[in-house]
C-alpha cells in the first residue's frame, strides 16, 4: 500500500472516498452523507471520514491498520478559509493514515476532475453553489460561499425555496399563476400549500425535503411555466456571473479557458440550461469551453494525490476513463 493514495470528496449531502494505486487502478472505494466540517465540526467529520476510508479498504481487501496510503488528498464542501483547512488538516494528520497529506475546498477537486489540467475555471452548485479557477500561472481565486452573508443566491436549496415560495403565493394571490403550484401541492402529497406551510413550521414535514424541489422546478420550467423559467434564467445567470468574475479577476477572458460545471444540480438540468450558461460565459471569454463534467470530483482528489507523488501521466488518463460516466 506504500504507493496507495487515499482521495476524498465530501460536499453538503455526500461523502465520496477512492483508494488509488500509483499507476490510476482504484483498489477500493466508498461512499456516505456528507461530512462538512461546517456542519458536524471537525471531530465529527475526522470520525466520519475514518469509517468510508476503512470502508474503502475493506472493499478492496486491504488492512485498516494505519498508515496505509503514501498521500492523502481530502477535498471537502466547508473548508471555505486558511483556518477551516488548518483545522481539518490537524485533524486528520493526527490519525496517521500517509506519510503526507493535502486538504482543500471540493470545487477545487471538481475542477482538477473536470478539466485537461487543473487549470480553468469551475462552478459546482449542490446543496450550495461555489466556485473557483486556478491560472495557467498558478493564481488562483474563489468565493468563500457561506450564502447570503458572502452574496450568494442559488444552490439545490434556495432553488428549491424558490418554487416553494412562488407555488404558496400563487395559491394565496400574490403572485401570478404557475404551474409550481400543483406541481409543489402534489410532490409533498398536500391539498393545499397553506397545509406545507404549516406542516414545515410545525417540523411534521421535514425541511430537508425542500431540496427535493430543485428538480421539479426545472421540469416545471422546461415544460414552459413562465414563473418557473424566470427562476432558472436567474440560477444560469448566476452560474455565469460567478464564472465571469473568476475569468475576469485571473485574467482569462482571451484564452481558451475550461469552464467545469458539476455538483448535483448542474450535472441534472436540461440541455437548454446548459446552452443558456454557456452563452452567458462566452459574452466574457469568447474562446471558452463549458462543458459538465463526465466523472465526479473524488476522481479530481485522485487526480491531485497522483500529481502529489508523481505518478505518470498515462494512470491518470487510464483513471479518467476507468471512473467515466456512462
Amino acid at each position: 500500500m506504500s504507493d496507495a493514495v487515499v482521495a476524498i470528496d465530501g460536499g453538503n449531502s455526500k461523502t465520496e472516498v477512492l483508494v488509488v494505486s500509483r499507476d490510476g487502478v482504484v483498489l477500493g472505494q466508498s461512499r456516505g452523507p456528507g461530512a462538512s466540517p461546517q456542519r458536524v465540526g471537525v471531530d465529527g467529520c475526522v470520525a466520519a471520514l475514518e469509517d468510508l476510508v476503512h470502508e474503502a479498504l475493506r472493499s478492496g481487501g486491504r488492512e485498516t491498520e494505519p498508515p496505509f496510503a503514501v498521500h492523502t488528498s481530502a477535498y471537502l464542501a466547508g473548508l471555505d478559509f486558511p483556518r477551516e483547512e488548518e483545522a481539518l488538516h490537524k485533524g486528520l494528520s493526527a490519525r496517521g493514515w500517509s506519510s503526507t497529506l493535502d486538504v482543500g475546498n471540493d470545487v477545487l477537486a471538481l475542477l482538477r476532475a473536470g478539466s485537461s489540467d487543473g487549470t480553468g475555471v469551475a462552478v459546482v452548485c449542490g446543496a450550495g453553489i461555489n466556485g473557483a479557477g486556478v491560472a495557467p500561472d498558478g493564481r488562483t481565486y474563489r468565493f468563500p460561499a457561506l450564502g447570503k452573508i458572502s452574496g450568494d443566491w442559488g444552490g439545490g436549496y434556495r432553488l428549491g425555496e424558490e418554487a416553494l415560495w412562488w407555488a404558496i403565493r400563487a395559491e394565496d394571490g400574490r403572485g401570478p399563476a404557475t404551474a409550481l403550484e400543483p406541481a409543489v401541492a402534489e410532490y409533498f402529497g398536500t391539498k393545499t400549500l397553506l397545509d406545507v406551510a404549516q406542516g414545515l413550521h410545525f417540523e411534521e414535514i421535514d425541511s430537508a425535503r425542500i431540496h427535493g424541489l430543485c428538480p421539479l422546478l426545472f421540469n416545471v420550467a422546461e415544460a414552459g411555466d413562465e414563473v418557473a423559467q424566470q427562476v432558472v434564467t436567474r440560477f444560469a445567470e448566476e452560474v455565469s456571473l460567478l464564472a465571469g468574475a473568476i475569468m475576469r479577476r485571473l485574467d482569462l477572458t482571451t484564452t481558451a479557458s475550461e469552464v467545469i460545471l458539476g455538483g448535483g444540480v448542474l450535472t441534472g438540468v436540461h440541455e437548454s440550461v446548459i446552452a443558456d450558461i454557456e452563452r452567458r460565459c462566452l459574452k466574457v471569454a469568447p474562446r471558452a469551453q463549458v462543458r459538465v463534467v463526465d466523472v465526479n470530483p473524488v476522481v479530481g482528489a485522485a487526480l491531485f494525490g497522483l500529481d502529489k507523488i508523481g505518478a505518470p501521466e498515462s494512470a491518470k488518463v487510464a483513471l479518467k476513463a476507468a471512473t467515466q460516466r456512462g
